[in-house]
């Protein structure tokens, strides 16, 4: 596996139940923002061990792409955890955005 994806794998980690982060957020703290794209792709072949469902995109929107039911299932995990979407699949960032950038950062690097 990719250092770098153990990299993005480590910080999605420390994301916590019930919080969610987006995207840019993770690439934001690799230090390289532009890599949005590539967090994206790591999550769609994570191990079963991270939580990728706590990762969404910078607008809070859910991913039609979990298995076996696309959005629903993606709402369905979060719904587990205390996190509420709505209607339009969308998570409000500002109750439920994890915050725990600078932690993370320094314990990941």
């Amino acid at each position: 596996m990719s250092p770098l994806y153990e990299r993005i794998y480590a910080i999605v980690r420390k994301i916590p139940s019930g919080k969610v982060a987006t995207y840019g957020q993770i690439a934001r703290i690799l230090g390289n923002p532009r890599l949005s794209r590539i967090v994206g792709c790591a999550m769609h072949v994570a191990p079963n061990d991270v939580p990728c469902h706590r990762v969404l995109n910078r607008e809070g929107r859910l991913c039609d792409a979990f298995e076996p039911l696309g959005a629903q299932t993606h709402r369905l995990l979060l719904s587990m955890e205390g996190v509420e979407c709505g209607e339009n699949n969308r998570v409000d960032l500002s109750i439920y955005g994890w915050s725990g950038e600078i932690k993370a950062q320094r314990d990941c690097q």
